[in-house]
This record gives structure tokens, sequence and C-alpha cells, in this order.
């Protein structure tokens, strides 16, 4: 049978079940990614399951999050990572070094192979052709220790490339003409396989900007076939010894096909406050803008600084706008200077920043409360940026810079230049000295972990009672992602290692009050949320999860879930349900108290459960999507408690 790239690469790693769309199934996880924001926490769950070394090819830990080191807190989690970098046999890129996801492209991407992440932009690696999926730290540790990942088998949504991009249009716009399209729940349930005869007009690069933010449409993963364009990039890293051809078969099908004709493309951008909210530029020109930013995982390349650089060249930065450039990588940072553009940069009025997320993250570079911030990042969520009440645009290099240039947002093909031509390096640089590789197995066991006082054990989770009554303590609307649930930035992030501390944000950006209210019955009954479609889309820290349960969250109640924050819940214990009519979602109200009962028999024995809503007598019927599996992970209380009980790694 023809297959496409999606399912030649889950064929070659397929454990268990079947090719079945909607279907759990397990896949051997070849290499595994962690950052500093989600790692901490891996860190600690292979100590508390006992891991001696991590039995994947390549397992790699990157500090590019919490870079700020306002006191002591991230320093001592750099040098906790370090030790269990050693201790556990993975390479360890310290910080400075650069955003995980095109550094892993660049020193460990192979074509053919599986990638997990706890990032959810782990999916930018499906460049390479790569099945690269995020995931929840939890998952990635049981990765690393060698067992199965599950996942919902996906349907392939193929995309079909035409065409060359016109001047001034760059990949950015690829993936925000696929969300203009489709919005943030396009991609559910689904693999997004780029094919077609305009691949030979995008580089492997293009090709990652693209692929990053399938995230963003809620995909389980992107994918590019490995082809000459692949072979290139790779033998300019000195990697050629990794490259195999991976192209679909001639008459394979998909189960969702779309067209891109790249040359009909134009200058795109996202609107406050949702990565789905795109138009042209053309139509919000004029408005002023404080800030633009460029770099992130979602714009890594050489070329979206050199283009950036190019068209600054001889200018200056108006007076009230932040040129913020944010390298991706030290090697991309050394190569703009090599090549002088950094100093045309600097020279322009750009401030520079050192490799990493940053801003993207909300580490820094936050906009002045009530500006405009043009960003070439992959997320707008409300308040991601750092500040509150922010106002924050997705866009190309292109349109980043030409809106700096004039103080309001901008066409680019309105600036009367010629569109610049980029000219890369004739040698890449190629400096991994920030790369410190495993140690051999007889001395990684004689390191020991570096904790500093930050530093807290994992909580232990009760298992599933069989029944609940429990108050609705938030009821939220649609599209509510986990940097709402659990925000990130500066004054957040450096708990991430101290789950007691870090709970006390939990849900603070939909309502401040949470954490007392929460706190006021935990040890008591116990209490729920509900929400609407696509609940906990964005990120995939699960700290999202496991703070709110410390805090008592034991059951979440939504219209339909994103995928890995549902997959989150269930490692620690909390049952996710949805409604099975939608239209009781109005019969709710925030302070209602539900009961549940005879839950163990009921999700052991179907997917349909049920809550009466005590005072008003309504009954609501509900629905499950769990897995034998996913069941019994849930009544042990989560996927520690289940290992533990049920495995021996």
């Amino acid at each position: 049978m023809a297959m496409n790239v999606t399912q030649k690469l889950i064929q070659s790693h397929l454990l268990k079940g079947q090719m079945i769309a909607g279907k759990e199934i397990a896949l051997k996880i070849d290499q595994t990614l962690c950052q500093d924001a989600t790692g901490t926490l891996v860190m600690l769950e292979l100590e508390a399951m006992g891991v001696k070394r991590v039995k994947t090819e390549i397992s790699a830990q990157y500090v590019d999050h919490n870079l700020i080191q306002e006191d002591f807190k991230n320093a001592d989690d750099h040098l906790f990572l370090e030790s269990a970098a050693q201790r556990f046999g993975v390479w360890f890129s310290r910080p400075g070094n650069g955003v995980s996801h095109p550094v892993h492209m660049q020193n460990f991407g192979k074509p053919g192979k599986t990638l997990l992440g706890s990032d959810s932009h782990t999916c930018a690696a499906g460049c390479l052709g790569m099945l690269a999926m995020g995931a929840g730290g939890l998952e990635v540790a049981m990765a690393m220790a060698g067992q199965p990942f599950y996942v919902t088998m996906p349907k392939v949504f193929g995309i079909k490339l035409t065409g060359k991009m016109p001047e001034w249009v760059s990949a950015k716009d690829v993936i925000l003409e696929m969300l203009r399209r489709y919005n943030v729940k396009g991609g559910v349930n689904c693999v997004l396989e780029y094919y077609g005869p305009g691949l030979k007009n995008l580089t492997a690069m293009d090709r990652h900007v693209i692929a990053n933010m399938g995230a963003e449409l809620g995909a389980t993963g992107s994918v590019f076939p490995s082809d000459k364009i692949t072979y290139q990039f790779l033998l300019s890293q000195e990697r050629a010894q990794d490259w195999i051809e991976l192209v679909a078969d001639k008459g394979a099908k998909y189960d969702i096909k779309a067209d891109i004709n790249l040359s009909e493309l134009e200058p795109l951008i996202a609107l406050p406050s949702s990565p789905g909210k795109v138009v042209p530029v053309r139509e919000v020109i004029g408005r002023e803008v404080y800030q633009a930013y460029i770099g992130s995982s979602a714009n890594p390349g050489y070329r979206d600084f050199a283009i950036a650089a190019l068209m600054v060249k001889g200018q200056r930065i108006p007076v009230g706008v932040s040129f913020d450039i944010n390298p991706a990588s030290r090697n991309e940072l050394e190569e703009l200077a090599n090549e002088g553009l950094l100093s045309v940069l600097i020279r322009s009025g750009a401030r520079i920043h050192q490799a990493g997320c940053n801003g993207c993250i909300g580490m820094g570079q936050a906009p002045a409360t009530g500006r405009n911030s043009l960003r070439t990042v992959p997320r707008n969520f409300p308040g991601r940026s750092g500040t509150r009440e922010d106002s924050v645009y997705l866009c190309s290099p292109e349109v980043a810079t030409a809106s700096a240039l004039k103080g309001v947002i901008t066409d680019p093909r309105q600036l009367g230049i010629p569109y610049p031509k980029v000219k890369y390096p004739r040698k890449k640089m190629l400096n991994r000295e920030l790369l410190t590789a495993p140690l051999p197995l007889e001395k990684a066991l004689a390191v020991k972990l570096v904790k500093g006082p930050n530093i807290a054990s994992l909580p232990l989770l009760a298992p599933l009672p069989n029944e609940f009554t429990l108050p609705v303590l938030l009821k939220m609307g649609d599209n509510i992602s986990t940097d709402e649930i659990m925000p990130a930035g500066a004054r957040v992030l450096p708990f991430r290692s101290n789950i007691p501390k870090i709970s006390e944000f939990s849900f603070d950006i939909i309502d401040e009050s949470y954490f007392k209210r929460a706190t006021d019955i935990v040890g008591k009954t116990g209490h729920m949320v509900v929400g609407g479609e696509n609940y906990g889309q964005g990120s995939s820290r699960e700290h999202a999860a496991l703070a709110p349960r410390y805090l008592g969250l034991r059951v979440v109640l939504t219209k339909s879930f994103a995928r890995i924050h549902w997959q989150n819940l269930v490692n620690f214990g909390i049952l996710p349900v949805t409604f099975a009519n939608p239209a009781d979602y109005q019969k709710i109200s925030q302070g209602d108290v539900l009961q549940f009962w005879d839950l163990h028999n009921k999700l052991k024995t179907g997917n349909k459960l049920q809550a009466v809503i005590t005072e008003k007598n309504i009954t609501i019927p509900l629905l499950h999507q769990l897995s034998s599996r996913q069941v019994e992970v849930l009544l042990d209380g989560g996927l520690i408690n289940w290992v533990k009980k049920h495995s021996t790694l």
C-alpha cells in the first residue's frame, strides 16, 4: 500500500495498537528534548522513578527559557540540570547556547527518527523528516526511561504546496495562511504533512518556521519529507551521514487535503490575542508600534536576522520604537558578527539580547502597557509577553522590521526599496563548545544531584475516589491557554521546580482569587473547573496540570480539550471529561456543586458518566476519551503512581 511520510514514520516505530485514526497507539521514541522550564520536573521525575540511565538514542537538556538570573533560583536550577544531565546520561546545552529547537535541529535531528519533547514546539523538528511531538514532561521522562509513548493515532492532513513565494513574503506567511484558514483547532488530532512541487523553493530553515507553528493549529506534529534540501542542510552541519531519503510513495493518500499556491501569498499578521486571528497586513497598516521583535524558535534562521539587518542598513530606528533582536542560537549570532550584519543592527539602534527564548516566554522584553508589539514569535496569548494587558501581533521579520522603521504597522511592499538578497555565509559556524556530552555510565552513577533551596520534591498524589462532590471554582470560555492556567514570565518561571510555590499563580490571569479560594477548601472536598472549546491549548507545561492538582483540582469539564494538556491532566490524576451535549455548558454556573458517583465502574465499562448539579437537581451527561491504560493511570492517582505499581524501569 502506498504510504505518506507520516504513515512511514509511525509504522516503523509502532509498538502497540493499529494505525486507525482515533485509536491509541504506542510508539518507540528515539530522541527526547527538554528545556529548563519543564526539564526540572522531568529530572525530578526520573529520580522519583529510580531511573539509572536514559535508554533513548539521544536525549538533550537545553537551558534556554529561564536565563534571567535576578537571584539564586534560576542559577541554582541551571546547576541542578547540569548535574542531572551528567547523572542520567543526557547531552547538556549550556545557558546562552540557544533555543532548543534550532540547536537540536542543527546538532541532533535525523530523518526517519522520532523525537518527543517537553515543549509543544518540538514539532519544529518535523522539518527534517522526523516525527516530532510535544508532550508533558512526565511522558518525556517515561520515554527517556525506555517506555513507549502513547498517543491517539492522528489523521494525516496533507498540504500540497505549489509555486514560489513572491518578494516580501516568507515562510512565516505560509503558516499564518494555514492559521488564517483553519484557526487554532484546525490541526487537532492531525499531523500536518507538506508535499508538492513548491517544496523545492523552501529551505530547511523555512520548513522549520512552518513546522514549528503547527503547534498553534493544535496539531500532533508537522512533517516534511527528507529530500535533497534536507541533505544540503545536514551537509552544511557536517552531518551528511545522518541523511536518508524519506518521501511519500506515489499515490499516497491523505485523510484531509489542502492546497497552497505560494505565489499567491501576501504579507500576513495575527492580531492580538490569538495566533488564529490572521489578516493581511494591508488591512491594519498605520497602527502605532512600540516594539518590533525578531527571533525565537519560530523564526530562528540566519536569513530571518540577515534580512532585518539589510532592511535597516544605513537607517535608524525612530525614537519611541524598541527594535529587539533575539538570537536563537550562539552560532547564528557568531555568523551575523562574522558577516558584519550584527554591527549593522547595532548601529540602527537595535537592542541585542542573549541567545535564548527570552521575550517569547515573557522572560524580558515585555512591552509597555497599552502599546503594540510586533513579534516573530509563535504565540500571542493574553499575558504571555510578561505584560498582563499586552497587545501582541505575530508577523514575519519583513513586516516587523518595516514597521519598526516607520513606527506604525507597515506593509513591507510599500517601503519603496528593493527586496534584500540575503547571501549566506560560505561556511556555517559550527561551534559546539557549549554542548556537553553524556558521561560514561560508571562516572555518571557517581554524580550527585545539585539541589538548591528552591527545588522541592514532587507532591504525593492520592488515587481517584469513587465518588466526588465538587464545587465549580471557575467557569471559563473557549480557547483557554496553558499560559492563562499557569502563566510564564519572570515572576513565575523561577518557581518551576517548586510546586507548592508555583501553585500560587494558578489561573491568576483569569481570576486572581482562585488560589485563595482553592486553598480554603484543600483537604475538604477538592474542586473542579469548567471550560469551553479547545481547553488547554498552547504550551506543553505540565505545571498547568500539576499545580492546580496540588491545590485540589480533581475534575475538568469542557466542550473539548487540546491534546497535550488533556494527557497531562490524566498523568496527574485529574479526570478530564466533556459534555455529551455541548448546550449543557449553559446550565452550569461558577459556584455550583456537582456530584459524581460510581466513577470506578463507569470508567472501566464505557465512556459515559453523569454528574448532578445538586442545588438545581439537573443531571448532566458526560463523556470521556480515556483508553483502558489511561483509566488505570487515573485510578492510581497519576502516571508516577501507576509506574511504581505496574512497571520495572
